[in-house]
């Protein structure tokens, strides 16, 4: 039996980033940022991306995914994202920021701009 399951994606991000500018949009990425964080470490760990994940909805992710997730955003390679890695790779994962093939509005030096 074969299981067909369709999921609607809703992309806010680039709405927020009309509303509210680019600097109130980086803002309130910081606070996502901060929601997630490891209080202690000042970066997203597994440990508190599986805690505090929870407050998202995230509770029903595996440590596999988890583990995918920080993978995908961790650019120095010491297994947790700092603040401007959870940056970039929330722009990464927005299709609505996407201005042409594979260039993001949210490049490195953009983010570091504005944080």
């Amino acid at each position: 039996m074969e299981l067909n399951i369709a999921v609607d994606f809703e992309d806010y991000f680039p709405s927020m980033m009309e509303r509210l500018g680019a600097e109130g949009f980086i803002g309130e990425l910081c606070n996502g940022f901060r929601l997630l964080m490891d209080g202690q470490r000042g970066l997203i760990t597994f440990e508190s991306l599986k805690k505090n994940g929870v407050i998202l909805g995230l509770n029903d992710m595996g440590d596999d995914e988890i583990v995918c997730m920080l993978s995908e955003g961790d650019m120095d390679g010491d297994g947790a994202l700092n603040q401007i890695e959870f940056c970039i790779l929330m722009f990464r994962l927005s299709p609505g920021l996407v201005v042409d093939d594979n260039i993001y509005y949210g490049s490195r030096q953009w983010v570091e701009e504005y944080i």
